[in-house]
């Protein structure tokens, strides 16, 4: 089980001398790890190691020579090694040079060429051996003996031959070597716990689904399974996971999926006596593929089954998947926000994002955390205003086992935890709830998370971003909102222009959208023509659904100029019902800017030579909506006022 502390466990293996040298360390350590110390070498580490992984105690192992080689090759559990440096070696011979002259030295692995000039410096005969195994350190230390070597340098085995032999031995380790075999211990254990908890999200997904799924790791090892497939595999979930899945069911091979990255789906396959509709996937991260998946659909249950794993994809994503770069837009206004944005990326101070609502602030949050130092690490997103209090407790703050009815067993970590070393991304902060305010408020002020039921404070490294469109001052004043939760969050603000304050962006984003629709639809036409045509009514609107209104007009203008895919005229009349909102009542009519539209005109038939229909043709719209044009505008000119 793990530790309510959420520090990471270390078990160190190794003799008795080794172990008496890395106990008076382990005080600096207490505050970062939960280091056990078990005296046991070979088969009996092994045995030692195995009964801590079953039992869930331990997320790394520390050990030293070829008990950490052998605990590396029998283990599937990280294992971190106190190395022997040069200047270790050195210092033992020192120390050695003081009782004799005669010095044998016997490591694990290879012999050090480079001890021959050391020894001429020190004026002393040295002996040399390398072992790979216990025998080997026994011949070695034998041949050592016989010569009439004294005093011999080398790991804990071999010091402990030595002594037991009435010999002096001395521990090659340094407490520098112990200290960053800790170190590199503790890192292992943290990115196992990582991985152990990406395991049973995994797991706690797939338990979800009632279609047979499991997934590997990048070396084709079951990592996590579902009820169906062990039921559809007749084997149970210990007997599986850890499993080559070619060894068990070659049939369901991902081997072709990690090595391409490319994704399989809907394949018909007989297995196991029964058909199946087949769906293999990779699993990335960064970009790289560290494993994937395979499901088996029951013909019946497709359909259900695909629309609730787009849902769950979606809702868990633990990835920003916008920069920067994907933000578009060039008017000064949204220059000096991106501009801004930045300069807040490179802090890891909390960032308040306020604008109208649409107008991209998740986007923002997301491309300040991808141009962050924590770019690689989650980025976690909770819409405040999504849940009802108790729920949106729970998923902030994670629970307990037992601490509500209905809450799943062991327990859950929230938000907060799962966005460590990440950023957590708070949207519509201001319709949180006053009590959660104050849980908040602590948890900003103290870096730690309390779960709901519990009593162990869990220390967090999160960076937070949060956002709304509500007047907090205004609220604070109406005692809806907690002022000093406020002044924790006002650290760096940035207000996100709203779209009418940025019209010149108005045509490059609706031409991109309507473009991109198009091209989902499988048509090649192109969208300049309309949009030269409906620019004025574009620019003339207030856009109060900002970008997201934007794209959803986009969307119908799409779909709208599907129909003349094979016309030579575009009329854009019928645009009056589908968008009433840029279009109402008179449709294309002479827009507040007649003076442009009058410039556009003559334009056209100068072009044209005259010609009204080729004249209209030029602008994209028939020719009864440029007489209509060319009328609004006479009536526009005789009556000025």
């Amino acid at each position: 089980m793990r530790r309510a502390d959420g520090l990471p466990r270390v078990c160190f293996l190794g003799y008795r001398q080794l172990t008496r040298l890395v106990r008076p360390v382990l005080a600096d350590y207490v505050d970062r790890a939960r280091v056990e110390v078990a005296e046991g070498a070979f088969d009996d580490a092994v045995a030692i190691a195995s009964k801590r992984i079953a039992q869930g105690e331990v997320d790394a192992f520390l050990s030293a020579g070829a008990n950490a080689s052998i605990l590396r090759q029998r283990l599937d559990a990280p294992v971190a090694t106190i190395e022997v440096e040069g200047f270790d070696v050195l210092e033992a011979m020192i120390r050695a040079r003081r009782m004799t002259d005669r010095v044998g030295i016997v490591t694990y692995g290879q012999i050090d060429p480079r001890l021959d000039a050391v020894k001429g410096l020190l004026r002393m005969e040295v002996a040399q051996y390398a072992y790979r195994g216990a025998e080997d350190a026994q011949r070695h230390f034998d041949a050592l003996r016989r010569d009439g070597f004294e005093v011999i340098i080398g790991s804990s085995l071999v010091v402990e031959l030595a002594e037991q032999n009435g010999l002096q031995g001395l521990l090659v380790y340094s407490l520098d070597s112990v200290r960053r075999g800790i170190e590199h211990a503790i890192d292992l254990a943290r990115a196992a716990r990582l991985e152990a908890g990406r395991y049973e999200q995994l797991n706690g997904v797939l338990r979800t689904l009632q279609d047979a799924m499991l997934a590997v790791d990048r070396d084709h090892r079951i990592i996590a399974v579902n009820p169906p497939m062990q039921k559809a595999l007749g084997r149970e979930r210990e007997a599986l996971v850890g499993t080559s899945l070619d060894a068990l069911v070659p049939e369901l091979s991902l081997r072709r999926t990690l090595e391409t990255g490319e994704e399989e789906r809907a394949t018909v396959r007989n297995l196991m006596s029964h058909d199946w509709v087949v769906t293999r996937a990779p699993i990335r991260e960064h970009g790289e593929t560290v494993g994937a998946t395979i499901t088996l659909y029951d013909t019946r249950l497709i359909q259900e089954a695909d629309t609730s794993l787009r849902i769950h994809q979606r809702t868990r994503q633990t990835r920003g998947r916008y920069r920067f770069e994907d933000i578009h837009g060039s008017s000064p206004a949204f220059l000096r926000a991106i501009k801004t944005a930045r300069r807040f990326a490179r802090t890891d101070l909390t960032v308040l994002l306020t604008g109208e609502s649409g107008v991209g602030k998740e986007l923002f949050a997301q491309a300040i955390h991808a141009e962050s130092p924590r770019s690689g690490e989650p980025f976690v997103a909770l819409n405040c205003a999504a849940f009802p209090e108790s729920l949106l407790e729970s998923e902030l703050f994670g629970y307990e086992e037992g601490a509500f009815t209905g809450s799943r067993r062991g327990g859950k970590r929230g938000l907060l935890e799962a966005a460590h070393r990440g950023t957590l991304f708070l949207d519509e902060i201001g319709d949180m709830p006053l009590p959660l305010q104050t849980r908040l408020l602590r948890v900003l002020q103290e870096r730690e998370v309390t779960r709901l039921g519990g009593t162990a404070a869990v220390p967090i490294d999160v960076r937070i971003i949060v956002a709304t469109h509500q007047p907090l001052q205004e609220m604070i004043a109406g005692r809806r909102f907690r002022q000093d939760l406020y002044y924790r969050i006002n650290t760096l603000r940035l207000s996100i222009p709203p779209l009418r304050d940025r019209k010149s962006d108005i045509p490059p984003l609706m031409h991109g959208m309507v473009t991109r629709g198009l091209r989902r639809l499988g048509s090649t036409l192109r969208a300049e023509p309309a949009l030269e045509v409906l620019a004025p009514h574009l620019l003339a609107y207030a856009w109060p659904g900002n970008v997201r209104e934007l794209e959803n007009i986009a969307e119908r203008i799409a779909v709208y100029l599907l129909q003349f895919e094979n016309e030579n005229e575009i009329d854009l009349d019928g645009l009056t019902q589908d968008c009433p909102e840029i279009l109402p009542e008179g449709g294309l009519s002479a827009p507040d800017d007649p003076d442009g539209l009058s410039v556009r005109i003559e334009a056209a038939l100068r072009r044209a030579n005259g010609n009204r229909a080729r004249a209209a043709e030029f602008l994209g719209v028939s020719r009864a909506t440029l007489w209509r044009w060319q009328k609004a505008l006479e009536s526009t000119n005789a009556n000025p006022g």
